[in-house]
């Protein structure tokens, strides 16, 4: 999918999403439009409440839209029974989550590749090498979550995410749990993963300095998109983030 030279990785057309009935009807997505590059890392920001969440949900096919169309590539996801609604989140789309989600009883190299072993598809080595140094996890690979600090265990996230090569990696509050050198660790490996590995990227955050390791920011307010930016600052991202929330 193509729009002038830049290719659309993902695309939601007109989505809206409600919840409940009457005097409980929330409208958490009012006709949202947007593309989000390939081999671009974008941001979604808004206040508590405006709707970010729910997007990165329904384009990633974990939730379905009450109306409109989600694309990824020339796929329509909105379109897809549930059989391949799940194959094409397994085999085209990469999750990192707040809650890291790692199974327990396996090591970090057996998270890593888990998806990979569900999807019965063999371990790309070198590709598995590159991913496990980026994220600095060599010497941790034989290790349970529970012997792992947050900032590993999110890391172990990150490299499981990315070592079945996406088309797309969704990042729900990636460093929402983490201290702030554990974040940096992870925002740097993101933001290389897309430079040097051409990983596209879309993630929703609160954190203006998290937002700033972007390409590009999309904000959200009651569930409308109203605004965008192009390489952003901590500084710029906090100045609109406070207009937005006044």
């Amino acid at each position: 999918m193509q729009t002038d030279t830049v290719t659309v990785a993902a695309r939601a057309d007109d989505l809206w999403k409600v919840y409940g009935e009457g005097v409980a009807r929330v409208e958490a997505l009012r006709g949202v439009s947007a593309e989000f590059a390939q081999s671009r890392f974008t941001a979604i920001m808004g206040p508590s409440g405006s709707g970010k969440s729910t997007l990165l949900h329904c384009l990633a096919g974990l939730d379905r839209p009450t109306s409109g169309r989600v694309f990824i590539g020339d796929a329509e996801v909105t379109a897809l029974k549930e059989k391949a609604l799940t194959k094409l989140r397994r085999d085209r789309v990469g999750f990192v989550f707040q809650a890291f989600n790692l199974v327990p009883t396996l090591t970090a190299s057996e998270n890593i590749t888990l998806p990979l072993d569900i999807a019965g598809r063999d371990v790309d080595r070198p590709w598995f090498d590159t991913v496990v140094d980026t994220v600095g996890l060599r010497e941790r690979l034989v290790h349970l979550p529970t012997e792992l600090s947050g900032g590993e265990q999110q890391r172990v996230a990150g490299a499981r995410a990315l070592v079945s090569r996406p088309d797309i990696v969704f990042a729900d509050e990636p460093t929402g749990n983490l201290d702030s050198r554990s974040s940096q660790q992870l925002l740097a490996f993101l933001r290389d993963a897309v430079d040097a590995h051409d990983q596209t990227i879309v993630m929703v955050t609160h954190d203006p300095s998290a937002a700033s390791h972007a390409d590009r920011i999309v904000f959200l307010q009651d569930g409308r998109v109203v605004d965008e930016m192009l390489e952003p600052t901590t500084e710029r991202v906090l100045d609109r983030m406070k207009s937005l929330e006044a």
